[in-house]
């Protein structure tokens, strides 16, 4: 993808390392309730990857797919790498991978998003989890979202997403299904109270 391959030598964008929340009102069903990592932002658009959503296909089969152990392999797999949650990253190329994780673990094609966070898009980091030499924290999400030039500052000032810097506890923790309140809680907004439209002075 562009913006990833521009960021390696990009200063980072003011959405870099943000979540984005969507806002009650998001009239697209796909984002509903959803919380994204801005993994890349700059005049030309936006990539991220909602961490919010799960898929319904298990690590252990999407190693297994790859080719990178057969399915007695995957079997004997210990229960956190086993249970590792395969998440739904966003509408655009489903099929591809994508792997957040902490700066201890780089490769070549490792692209830093934060100080302490990278994204990793190339097999080797599935097998080194699968292994247990992988990153510390992680999360593998299959597709992302995409923006165009604009388009994501645009639905912004609609009212469609509120914005806040990420922390990597409520990043790469795994109560999954609580991720939308606990990350408004944490910077201090109550859902009943929020507006679903915008407000222009």
């Amino acid at each position: 993808m562009d913006l990833l391959r521009q960021k390696k030598t990009a200063t980072r964008g003011f959405l870099d390392d943000q979540f984005l929340i969507a806002m009650p009102g998001m009239k697209d069903d796909r984002f509903a309730r959803s919380v994204i990592y801005v993994c890349a932002h700059s005049d030309e658009g936006a990539m991220g990857l909602i961490i919010n959503q799960t898929q319904p296909l298990r690590f252990p089969d999407l190693l297994v797919q790859l080719g990178i152990m057969n399915e007695q392999e995957a079997i004997r797999l210990p229960p956190p790498t086993r249970d590792f949650v395969v998440r739904n990253g966003g509408p655009v190329d489903r099929s591809r991978g994508f792997v957040l994780h902490s700066d201890d673990y780089m490769v070549e094609s490792s692209l830093p998003v934060s100080e302490e966070i990278c994204l990793t898009a190339t097999i080797d980091i599935l097998r080194a989890i699968s292994s247990g030499r992988g990153p510390r924290k992680a999360l593998m999400a299959l597709g992302y979202a995409g923006w165009g030039a604009g388009q994501l500052e645009h639905e912004i000032a609609e009212n469609g997403w509120l914005t806040c810097p990420a922390s990597t506890d409520l990043l790469f923790d795994s109560d999954i299904d609580r991720k939308y309140d606990r990350i408004l809680a944490s910077i201090g907004i109550d859902l009943a109270r929020l507006s679903h439209t915008a407000g222009h002075a």
